[in-house]
């Protein structure tokens, strides 16, 4: 006699619902996935973005600090505009001439600077240096097209000098830097600039959207333009950054974060 074995299935109605409570379980675990990969990329985001603020505020304090070092009466060691985000120009010595002049008058404009007898070993083609006359309290900047070591002289055939200079007129190897935002090559993607004098403009920080500044003045007022560079005793810096792609948690689309800083700016005003 042969007996029937009695195996039982799932019936169709239980494997929908074994299937539906699956797809809920992948559904929210996928979910889950999804939130938290979005924020590690917010995170990652954020982070770019407080580094390149720190960065963006240690290099202009540390350069704002040094503006007016060794700089000549008669030549503005700051220069501001309020072209909101703002725009800084400075100047400094860079200490890498010591006492180098001219000893003898130009005879023209565009004559070579003759400095016999002082060490010329740390200037070179295409520097950009400053030549001060002391009794006019007056220079500029000019390019060097070519330094003749052994003479001791200075060739500067690509730009005449606006006048000729005496003998005695000096030679100062100085920084000059202007930073400023360029928010028109990519809208989204503003950027803090570093431009040195006759050289094309850097990029030195990604996604920076704002810059600011004022400046507090011997006199105790502060103005977002100073009248005279001399006049400055301290610049306080306002910093906005934004991070590099929208997040659709923002009114406005991207995070941004602002740092503040004041600087004390001690070498103006001494000279």
């Amino acid at each position: 006699m042969i007996k029937k074995l009695n195996i039982k299935g799932f019936t169709m109605v239980e494997m929908l619902i074994a299937a539906g409570i699956s797809m809920i379980v992948i559904g929210s675990a996928l979910s889950v996935y999804l939130i938290q990969h979005k924020h590690l990329l917010v995170q990652d985001q954020i982070s770019d973005m407080q580094q390149n603020i720190r960065a963006s505020m240690q290099e202009l304090a540390t350069k704002i600090r040094m503006a007016g070092y060794n700089v000549p009466t008669g030549i503005s060691a700051l220069r501001a505009s309020n072209t909101n985000p703002d725009t800084i120009e400075i100047i400094y010595d860079s200490s890498l001439l010591d006492g180098v002049q001219i000893e003898h008058a130009m005879p023209e404009q565009s004559a070579e600077l003759r400095c016999d007898g002082h060490d010329l070993s740390s200037l070179h083609d295409g520097d950009w240096v400053v030549i001060y006359d002391p009794n006019k309290q007056a220079g500029e900047f000019f390019e060097i097209s070519h330094v003749q070591y052994d003479a001791s002289s200075i060739q500067h055939n690509t730009m005449p000098l606006s006048k000729s200079y005496p003998k005695g007129s000096k030679i100062i190897k100085m920084n000059k830097i202007k930073y400023y935002i360029d928010n028109t090559t990519d809208p989204n993607h503003p950027r803090l600039m570093m431009q040195h004098v006759g050289r094309l403009p850097l990029i030195y920080a990604d996604n920076i959207s704002d810059l600011q500044f004022q400046y507090l003045l011997s006199s105790g007022a502060i103005v977002d333009v100073p009248p005279l560079a001399r006049m400055v005793r301290e610049v306080m810096i306002n910093i906005t950054a934004i991070t590099d792609k929208p997040d659709d948690e923002f009114i406005n689309q991207y995070r941004t974060r602002s740092l503040q800083t004041s600087v004390k700016v001690r070498n103006l005003g001494i000279n």
